[in-house]
């Protein structure tokens, strides 16, 4: 590819170009074909690492639900084991305070048994 090359008059003095009156000379310039692959593999590199890093913090996402989700089963685990307590201690009370209980006497070893 061959570079083209034009004149361009800093001043606005018209169409005619005059010897040492501020004229620039402009080049194309284009990228080659190896700093274009480069760039494009660049390019893909970083949205990769972007796309990692957001399965990441997904992931770990997952893992604080499944922690709290863990805590929550036990939780609840032992109010079911306090609820049978509660329930237990209950009717405990509820015996010793009825009619039947109260008139009943206490129960005394007398013997065993010899086989």
């Amino acid at each position: 590819m061959q570079n083209q090359t034009t004149y361009i008059s800093r001043r606005a003095t018209g169409t005619s170009f005059v010897r040492g009156r501020n004229t620039v000379r402009h080049t194309k310039r284009s990228l080659g074909s190896i700093s274009q692959i480069v760039i494009v593999g660049m390019l893909t590199l970083v949205f990769g690492l972007i796309y990692v890093a957001e399965g990441t913090k997904a992931t770990s996402f997952d893992y604080e639900i499944s922690s709290v989700e863990s805590e929550i089963s036990e939780m609840n685990v032992k109010k079911d084991d306090l609820a049978v307590e509660k329930a237990r201690l209950n009717s405990i009370t509820a015996a010793e305070q009825s009619t039947v209980a109260v008139s009943m006497e206490n129960a005394t070893v007398t013997g065993y048994a010899a086989e």
